[in-house]
């Protein structure tokens, strides 16, 4: 199983919304799979070429090496702090990356794919440069969105190129482009319209958003897309006669996948492996993208991997995240619309932030922030219903059982129903977490420690002491379970508050050394656990407080 997150631009830091939609999925669904037991390799990495580094470089008055290995660094340390479990989250820098991207298009241009054309490309006579890119901005041609890039509308997803933008603007600048001649090469899509459609058609695995977006492309005809660009900072192109030009950001990112996977098997002396996650039978890969990302990873891969020959596996399913707006609008770091992931971890534990995010994950249609709802999910979901049950359950064992799990000498119908459903929802949220429906297994995971609190408030343990203690132990003895099950469970969204359970419950090793069937393996009578500690506190602060304590955090981010 190959899990994958979308590259991040390293042009600035990402903000919650790309988080969700790429590393913090994949690496829920990372988790999972392998407490399933399948042999994982999760794969990334920073995405530091292309014309958004060019231009963050030129405000900044740096090299765009330099901005990338700063950013780099920074970026990979905080997917650590947010617990994404890489097993290789590299750069397009990488020497191996650079090797593969070169190899594997010359590949492709002998095979008849490939071919070099005249075309008229967007100037700015000011900068004297061609404006590839997000070096142009403009009017879009399909929805009329006003700020579309040169290779991309933000509003409807649709690829562009820059001539195509009505109104165009040079973003360094302001000026008005001229057009210019200028020798590209492209990759011609039309010849693997048929297989394309076909893939898609044929891929049960694929949600609906991306299948409908990637048809509806085809069907409107596949046209060539240029695979090299005129900017300096990037793969220098291979194709003969493509001396000072460097290959298009986007097909070499989308090949990264495959050369990061290269990099890790050679690092781990196992150099012929990688072969078995892209050409195995068996073998499947799960992509998770924004919707933005969609045709780069359903149309442009999948056009790359078949014009190879060689028999790549096509993307088993692209999981496409909707976007996480703030307050109603897109995320802008100039205008502090949204929250970046180093201020999130300044403000919260991360799996507070886990949770809420996978929790609310965009999947069906675009969510929005606001502080209101976080801390009405943390507080309702987390600190009053997970944690409070477990808490509650621990303690009352640890004071009225001296630290052991209770003896159960007899279970009722309403104790096996307990327990009945312990396995259904352990079952369901397998399911939500197989097919990529994270939220549903967020809310999953909640329901099942409503169902742990609901039954100890009915059936009241510390009243049940004072009458029957034997009934009050197979009561704990019941809730000690959903405990246990709630722990394994909770390791892919929150894994760090998932270790604590389990060192708390006196369990060997570590949760995510265990198997997803362990949830259901019952703590035996007997058992030792530790002092329970509370695993969430309320968030008691309004919504206004809350924007002042962001401030005060960007404010000495800034001063840092």
């Amino acid at each position: 199983m190959l899990v994958t997150s979308a590259w991040p631009y390293i042009n600035v830091t990402p903000h919650l919304g790309n988080l969700v939609g790429s590393v913090l999925s994949a690496d829920v669904a990372a988790r999972f799979y392998r407490l399933r037991g399948e042999e994982v390799l999760m794969v990334s990495g920073s995405d530091e070429h292309g014309t958004p580094i060019e231009v963050e470089a030129l405000k900044q008055g740096i090299t765009p090496k330099a901005l990338t290995d700063r950013n780099h660094a920074y970026v990979a340390e905080l997917f650590k702090r947010w617990g994404a479990s890489f097993d290789n989250y590299t750069r397009t820098e990488n020497p191996v990356h650079k090797e593969f991207v070169q190899e594997f298009l010359m590949k492709i241009y002998r095979n008849g794919y490939i071919f070099a054309e005249e075309s008229r490309m967007l100037y700015c006579e000011r900068d004297q440069r061609f404006l590839p890119d997000r070096f142009v901005e403009g009017k879009c041609p399909y929805c009329g969105y006003e700020h579309a890039r040169g290779d991309q509308c933000d509003r409807c997803g649709r690829l562009l190129e820059t001539t195509f933008l009505v109104e165009p603007h040079c973003v360094i600048c302001g000026n008005l482009p001229v057009v210019k001649a200028t020798k590209h090469w492209y990759i011609d899509l039309s010849q693997l319209a048929e297989p394309l459609s076909e893939y898609i058609k044929a891929n049960r695995q694929l949600p609906a958003n991306a299948k409908n977006f990637s048809l509806n492309w085809i069907q409107e005809g596949l046209k060539a897309r240029a695979v090299t660009r005129d900017v300096e900072w990037g793969i220098p192109a291979p194709f003969p006669g493509a001396e000072g030009k460097t290959v298009y950001v986007w097909v070499e990112a989308v090949l990264g996948y495959v050369s990061a996977t290269i990099e890790y098997c050679r690092r781990v002396g196992k150099p012929e492996l990688w072969r078995e996650f892209w050409f195995g039978k068996d073998a499947r890969s799960l992509f998770f993208v924004g919707k933005d990302n969609i045709p780069f990873h359903t149309i442009l891969l999948p056009a790359l991997l078949l014009a190879s020959g060689e028999g790549y596996n096509l993307p088993w399913n692209v999981s496409a995240t909707e976007f996480l707006q703030f307050k109603g609008e897109k995320a802008s770091k100039s205008r502090r619309i949204g929250i970046w992931i180093d201020e999130a971890l300044e403000l919260f534990p991360v799996d507070y932030w886990r949770f809420f995010l996978v929790a609310t994950r965009p999947e069906a249609k675009d969510a929005n922030f606001s502080w209101e709802f976080f801390a009405d999910k943390i507080n309702a979901d987390l600190n009053d219903t997970f944690g409070n049950f477990v808490h509650r359950t621990l303690t009352f064992i640890n004071s009225r059982f001296d630290g052991a799990v209770p003896q159960a000498e007899q279970l009722t119908m309403e104790d096996e129903a307990v327990l009945q459903g312990i396995r259904e929802k352990v079952e369901t949220m397998a399911e939500e977490l197989e097919a990529a429906k994270l939220q549903s297994a967020a809310n999953t995971l909640i329901s099942l420690s409503r169902l742990g609190n609901q039954y100890l408030n009915e059936k009241e343990p510390w009243n049940l002491l004072k009458t029957d203690r034997a009934r009050a132990a197979a009561v704990l003895y019941v809730a000690a379970q959903v405990v246990k099950a709630l722990a394994v469970a909770s390791a892919p969204i929150m894994p760090g508050t998932a270790e604590q359970m389990w060192q708390t419950l006196g369990l060997a090793g570590s949760v995510h050394w265990c198997r997803w069937s362990d949830a259901l393996e019952p703590l035996e009578e007997g058992h030792k656990i530790a002092k329970a500690s509370p695993l969430f506190r309320k968030i008691d602060s309004t919504a206004e407080q809350l924007d002042e304590l962001l401030a005060k955090v960007r404010e000495k981010m800034a001063n840092a």
